[in-house]
């Protein structure tokens, strides 16, 4: 199995994503649209929200309720990524214990974490009854 996007780009830095049957745009300057490491912190979040439901399930937390995942990417002097934060907060009541066995439950099950190089590993915490 593989999974294909088409990128096309007329003119200047932006780019139209044809996913499936679901478009999306990405502009590099960030002027248009999200930028590409916006997009990229976006991607890995939206890939550890399920992540993290399972984790919890996993570990004893059946339903984490609302999930909310505040992505900070810090850049270097040449612009690029340099690191990776979420600030997680879930609507369930989870001790400090847990949450961290979630967390190492859900690094296992992210495919985005799995792709990205280990030097750009988000560093999270998570908080429980946030809501």
């Amino acid at each position: 199995m593989a999974k294909q996007v088409t990128t096309v780009s007329e003119e200047g830095f932006s780019a139209t994503n044809e996913i499936r049957d679901f478009e999306t745009t990405i502009d590099a300057t960030g002027e248009d649209a999200p930028d590409t490491l916006e997009a990229l912190l976006a991607a890995y979040a939206s890939c550890y929200v399920p992540a993290l439901r399972v984790g919890g399930e996993q570990r004893g937390v059946d339903d984490l309720g609302r999930v909310a995942i505040e992505s900070t990417g810090e850049l270097n002097d040449d612009d690029k990524l340099e690191s990776i934060a979420f600030d997680i907060q879930v609507e369930a009541e989870v001790d400090d214990e847990t949450a961290e066995k979630i967390l190492d439950r859900a690094n296992d099950l992210c495919k985005v974490h799995d792709a990205v190089k280990p030097d750009l590993h988000a560093e999270m915490t998570l908080e429980g009854d946030a809501f």
